[in-house]
């Protein structure tokens, strides 16, 4: 079974978030987009929080977030402790934040990141599962 993936955004992911929910429906992924739904400012914390609700009620899901660089609205997402949120800039982080950290949530910046890299970092990141071993006492002490 496919986890459900929530995605979220605040107006500087809007574009970004709209590519990644295209390329997941074809894939015939499970999702569910929380927002926003344009490119009218809005503010990250909002939609962070709307997401880190549903990961705590839903199980067997993760989430992407995105915003302008991702580093807002990653730093709004770690600030609930069920939410192990990574920003990722290249395939390689997006594949250790899973592998050694078991992120459930992948950070996107809509402003800095070409779109096929995007894309590769969301593959990579939903088809990278966690280690565990070793890396289960660290991520225990987050």
């Amino acid at each position: 079974m496919l986890k459900k993936i929530f995605l979220a955004s605040d107006h500087g992911g809007y574009r970004l978030k709209e590519l990644v929910k295209s390329f997941l429906i074809k894939k015939k992924q499970p999702i569910e987009d929380l927002g926003c739904f344009s490119l009218d400012a809005v503010d990250y914390p909002d939609y962070a929080k709307l997401l880190s609700d549903k990961l705590e009620t839903v199980s067997n899901a993760q989430g992407i977030l995105f915003c302008g660089t991702g580093i807002g609205i990653s730093m709004a997402a770690n600030r609930y402790s069920h939410i192990r949120a990574a920003l990722c800039t290249t395939v390689e982080m997006a594949s250790k934040s899973r592998k050694h950290n078991n992120a459930n949530v992948l950070a996107l910046g809509g402003r800095i990141l070409p779109d096929k890299l995007a894309i590769d970092i969301v593959y990579e990141f939903l088809h990278t599962d966690f280690e565990a071993g070793r890396h289960r006492l660290r991520v225990n002490k987050i």
